[in-house]
């Protein structure tokens, strides 16, 4: 046999031992074989045909009650009196306290303060004891083999030890008996190594044509970097969006495995994890935690650049705890992932008129965002959203997004693309506004509109040119129905006959001129 790494020999031999482990592994005393599940949606997407491995359905919504359970299983009853320590950024802790419960066994879990409450709650719910410290694995590490000197207890490394690796490699040996046909490539995400390396020792050994393939978040990628230069990496500094694959460095055991059985890394971004997310829950309608989705993620990546067709593709699915304050964010960021959505900064003339003129050259696209308010000068900046989708939700973004921009600048109007912008994103987006100077009688309407393209055109056609917007703020939500805020000032006429020209638009409405809210902040 022939692995990756082009080595024979030796490492023929240290594949060889953990693929025996692997046979010999007692997770099922605890786990479940999970299904490799036809992904019909997100397989048309992608033009090949998608399967995903759901370690989600786990009873810790994680692989790694697998690797866990058998490292304490093997271990002697004086061990098993000493108890066991670890250190865990939550699913391995989840799977280390359903483990000991199982068995008897006294179980104390180091986390990280940034882990997911829901994990932290669930790892304590399993009878674990829970030391919270530091913001990154690495401090949660080194505190918890502090305790294993204090207190003799056995240390279970989330993925650097044998029998855990062995444990999780149960995935791989799964993934080759429910697919017996050709597969091109399994996608597995990387954090320490622990389910690259068991997965791939035993794909590579058994069947040694089948790319396996890690996934780490761009500013994680300790595994990419340690294969790029065959020796050990740490990383200086890591994202923690992902937090299931924040780690700064591949583990020693792990990288051993994983340089002989790994044919490449590939890194993806936060919203290509926040849209694989999506694209998993079309067809599970689960909700994947970032780290379990990025698998999904580096598949679509993968399929782009090579221009991949007609093959079979697993992605493991590797987990499910989430925390449910993070689902706003996965939304909004799953936008601009799936390149369906372009964020400008637009300056127009500051004049009546002036929105519905963009408006009309923006045409059929479905309008996302809308932020403004007016500032006094001769020209305004609208912090914009736009859907670059045409009609029949066709979308190259290569092509749609300098054609827009193309036609706007034709139209006169000053640009810039803030799509990739990761201030932008994150936070300008929610601080356009303000107060204003010089805006008097101004009064500040709340409307709901319907959520369907040219809905924003039509409600400006009708408003007319009587009334001047000093203030617009909409943000599409998902919802059946958009929340807009609008401040105007009346040029001409009466309000009563704006109130009336509301009540031909046919959108819900409520005052807001004397909220406290619109007053401290706005007016």
């Amino acid at each position: 046999m022939k692995l990756s790494g082009g080595m024979e020999g030796a490492g023929t031999e240290l594949v060889a031992a953990y693929v025996k482990r692997i046979l010999a592994s007692r997770v099922y005393d605890i786990a479940s074989e999970s299904p490799l599940q036809l992904a019909a949606r997100l397989s048309a997407r992608v033009q090949n045909t998608v399967y995903l491995k759901r370690e989600d359905l786990q009873s810790v919504f994680s692989f790694k009650l697998r690797g866990a359970y058998n490292k304490v299983a093997h271990l002697s009853e004086a061990e098993r009196q000493s108890g066991v320590v670890t250190a865990s950024a939550g699913n391995h802790a989840q799977g280390l306290a359903a483990a000991a419960q199982k068995l008897g066994m006294r179980a104390t879990i180091v986390m990280p303060e940034t882990t997911p409450s829901i994990k932290v709650d669930s790892v304590r719910a399993r009878g674990a004891d829970v030391i919270l410290v530091g913001d990154t694995f690495e401090q949660a590490y080194q505190h918890s083999l502090g305790l294993v000197e204090q207190s003799g207890a056995v240390y279970v490394h989330p993925y650097d030890d044998e029998l855990t690796i062995a444990g999780q490699g149960t995935v791989g040996m799964e993934i080759l008996q429910q697919h017996s046909k050709p597969l091109h490539a399994v996608f597995v995400p990387v954090g320490g190594g622990g389910l690259i390396a068991g997965v791939g020792a035993y794909i590579k050994y058994v069947r040694p044509e089948i790319k396996v393939i890690g996934v780490e978040a761009e500013d994680s990628a300790c595994m990419q970097a340690a294969l790029q230069v065959d020796e050990r990496v740490t990383l200086s500094e890591i994202g923690l969006f992902p937090d299931g694959i924040a780690v700064a460095q591949a583990g020693e055991k792990t990288f051993e495995v994983a340089r002989l059985c790994v044919d490449e890394v590939v890194t993806v971004s936060v919203d290509e994890i926040c849209t694989a997310i999506k694209y998993a829950f079309e067809d599970t309608r689960v909700v994947a935690e970032p780290a379990g989705a990025a698998a999904v993620a580096g598949m679509k990546k993968y399929v782009a650049r090579e221009g991949l067709q007609g093959e079979n593709l697993v992605a493991i699915l590797s987990g499910a705890n989430v925390n449910f304050d993070r689902i706003k964010h996965i939304v909004e960021r799953s936008e601009t992932g799936e390149s369906s959505e372009a964020l400008l900064a637009v300056r127009i003339e500051e004049k009546p008129g002036s929105f519905l003129r963009l408006s009309q050259v923006l045409g059929g696209r479905n309008v996302t965002e809308f932020n403004y308010r007016f500032q006094g000068s001769n020209a305004a900046e609208v912090f914009l959203g736009v859907t670059l989708a045409n009609g029949d939700g066709v979308l190259d973004r290569e092509v749609a997004l300098p054609k827009l921009l193309s036609k706007l600048t034709g139209e006169g109007f000053e640009v810039d693309d803030l799509s990739d912008n990761e201030m932008a994103k994150m936070h300008v987006r929610h601080m356009v506004g303000g107060r204003a100077a010089g805006v008097s009688d101004e009064r500040l309407y709340r409307f709901q509109f319907p959520e369907k393209p040219r809905a924003l055109l039509r409600f400006l056609e009708k408003l007319g040119r009587e009334v001047n917007i000093t203030l617009f703020h909409y943000r599409n939500n998902g919802a059946a129905y958009g929340r807009v805020l609008v401040g105007l000032q009346l040029l001409q006429g009466e309000w009563a006959h704006l109130l009336s020209r509301f009540g031909e638009i046919g959108y819900p409405f409520w005052e807001e001129t004397h909220n406290p809210a619109y007053q401290k902040f706005l007016q």
